[in-house]
């Protein structure tokens, strides 16, 4: 899952991008909502990337010590 934050507005915009975001279950400036991690939304996102902030959440294990030896 990915958290997306819609951070600007669309006003001056092309259709398409009010669209997208609105495609994205976005409805109101500074709303969150978490969407799938599919490519069809990673492409969605890099379409209003300039609009949106997105976090990925953290994967497990990464720069932890599980499994490694001295």
């Amino acid at each position: 899952m990915l958290t997306v934050t819609w951070t600007r507005s669309t006003i001056g915009h092309k259709a398409a991008a009010r669209g997208t975001i609105r495609a994205l279950g976005l409805h109101r400036l500074n709303q969150t909502v978490q969407v799938a991690d599919t490519p069809v939304i990673r492409g969605m996102l890099r379409r209003v990337a300039f609009l949106i902030d997105v976090d990925e959440p953290a994967s497990p294990g990464n720069g932890t010590l599980e499994g490694k030896t001295k």
